[in-house]
């Protein structure tokens, strides 16, 4: 019998959606592999998710471990997101801007490491910060008329709202019988797919002059 159950389904479904989404960028052939990258490891840690949900979570000593190795798994996805982000936004030969970009959120979990407040938690707050460079960078290129600025903004949005629902109290999502994780998860599963229609919707055309080209790996990529 599942430990949690809803969790557990729901976080299934995530990583099998975000997995056919995936796949579904890399048959494309035209878009960057950051975002297929990114697509990977988010279902990656959906799908780790779902076992530490159903099985993982009865034992605290393997609760926690799984746990740490599904928010490696996120901070790796979002490490892709950042860099499709700098491919696309800032072109390809950026991978110094990427650095820049990712040392925030790890310099700050350091600092906090070493003041004794190591953990999941603070490491995924750090993440924020990360994620604070990625809407900027799409909120430059909106203004700066980039075919793909409001789709990735709306994305952006969309799994932010998601993400919200965590802190929904159980009182509020008890009319859909589904607690806030479990709610969460199936938002995301929106939020993804919105991200997904941003970058494969049709082009009119970059604005930026550095802006994406499709299918290069460069140097940010690498960096991810």
């Amino acid at each position: 019998m599942l430990a949690q159950p809803a969790q557990a389904l729901t976080d299934l479904l995530l990583g099998l959606v975000v997995a056919t989404l995936a796949v579904r960028l890399h048959r494309r052939g035209n878009i960057s592999r950051p975002w297929q990258s990114a697509f990977g490891w988010t279902a990656a840690a959906a799908l780790a998710g779902s076992v530490h949900h159903a099985v993982l979570v009865r034992w605290t000593r393997w609760g926690s471990f799984s746990w740490a190795v599904i928010t490696v798994m996120i901070v790796i996805a979002v490490s892709y997101l950042l860099a499709g982000t700098v491919v696309e936004v800032l072109g390809s030969g950026h991978a110094r801007t990427f650095w820049l970009l990712r040392s925030v959120g790890l310099v700050a979990y350091v600092v906090l490491a070493f003041t004794g407040h190591a953990g999941v938690a603070s490491m995924m707050s750090c993440e924020g910060l990360t994620m604070t460079s990625v809407l900027v960078l799409w909120c430059w290129a909106t203004y700066r008329h980039h075919p793909l600025g409001w789709p990735v903004l709306l994305a952006i949005a969309a799994s932010g709202a998601a993400g919200a629902t965590q802190a929904l109290s159980p009182s509020v999502t008890h009319w859909i019988d589904l607690d806030p994780t479990s709610t969460y998860h199936l938002a995301q599963v929106v939020g993804m797919a919105v991200l997904y229609w941003a970058l494969t919707r049709p082009r009119t055309g970059d604005a930026l002059s550095g802006g994406r080209h499709t299918g290069e790996q460069g140097p940010a990529v690498q960096a991810g």
